[in-house]
């Protein structure tokens, strides 16, 4: 349910952003992932939480169960928004958006480690048409890692290594930097 790739890069990124960082383990297995999340949160005292789900109704009545468990709200500010206009917003507005892994057809190695651009946007979306992939990357053909945006004050810095099989991909950090503004 959660995403793992740039997972090491989350606690630089609420550094930027000027928010404590609560690390919450878990062993990832499906059905018990959301309990790890639950316990940790049953701790905090807190009004409710905010994902970024977008379309994933599996991923969307979770946490609001959760939620509703822990009598908290669930906010989803970005549920159902247009795949295109979600991703226009994200580049018009200054986010360095870096794809971190790829896993479907159109979608070759070149596009590992690339920071998104109005230019590679409009490839991105012809290409999506073209092969038929969700072109917010909603439906795990593609993942992302924001080093920097509006919110942050300043922006990540990574190394990395790629890893191509000749159909998918992904990086592994070598080295992830925070550089303030």
């Amino acid at each position: 349910m959660f995403q793992v790739p740039g997972v090491a890069a989350v606690e630089s990124q609420a550094q930027l952003c000027g928010i404590k960082w609560i690390n919450v383990a878990s062993e990832g297995i499906q059905e018990l992932e959301i309990d790890d999340l639950q316990a940790e949160l049953a701790k905090l005292d807190i009004d409710g939480i905010v994902s970024g789900a977008l379309r994933s109704d599996y991923q969307k009545s979770r946490l609001e169960r959760m939620c509703e468990k822990l009598s908290i709200i669930s906010w989803t500010p970005l549920w159902h928004q247009s795949p295109q206009q979600h991703m226009r917003d994200l580049v018009d507005n200054g986010f360095g958006v870096m794809l971190t892994g790829v896993s479907t057809e159109g979608m070759g190695e070149e596009w590992l480690g690339h920071t998104l651009s109005k230019d590679s946007l409009t490839k991105l979306q012809e290409l999506s048409q073209r092969y038929r992939f969700n072109v917010d990357g909603e439906g795990g053909e593609y993942e992302t890692l924001v080093l920097n945006g509006p919110h942050m004050n300043g922006k990540l810095v990574v190394d990395y290594q790629t890893h191509w099989d000749g159909v998918r991909g992904h990086l592994e950090f070598t080295t992830i930097d925070v550089v303030s503004s």
